[in-house]
């Protein structure tokens, strides 16, 4: 069992930065990929970003070049720092996680098993 929290959002103006945080306790030394959605009023939940175990990360095409993810495997803990925000980055922002060993003994899955609670980050002038 992995609970996660995210921290960090709030308002910022456009072309500002913010860093984001998630927070693993529970059995994390399960945890294999992490990764941070987004989803905004009336749209579909977007991956921005996810970071294997040994460091290798991807981006949503919206968020590259502006947005860097980590991960300090020690203190069990994710981050997601925003650069250059735009207002189309205003979205409730969610910390989720894969499962290694669950997804490994459900058929080789590869699951987003855990979610945390999400983190508002309004972007506005």
């Amino acid at each position: 069992q992995v609970q996660l929290v995210e921290s960090g959002g709030g308002l910022v103006q456009p072309g500002g930065s913010l860093r984001l945080s998630c927070a693993a306790s529970g059995s994390s030394f399960s945890i294999s990929t992490m990764g941070w959605y987004r989803q905004a009023p009336g749209e579909q939940r977007e991956l921005v970003a996810d970071i294997t175990r040994s460091g290798s990360a991807k981006y949503a095409d919206s968020v590259k070049g502006r947005f860097t993810i980590s991960r300090d495997n020690a203190k069990n803990t994710g981050y997601l720092l925003l650069d250059s925000l735009k207002p189309e980055d205003t979205a409730i922002y969610y910390c989720a996680a894969k499962d290694g060993w669950l997804n490994y003994y459900s058929d080789s899955t590869d699951d987003y098993n855990y979610w945390g609670q999400g983190t508002q980050v309004t972007v506005s002038s």
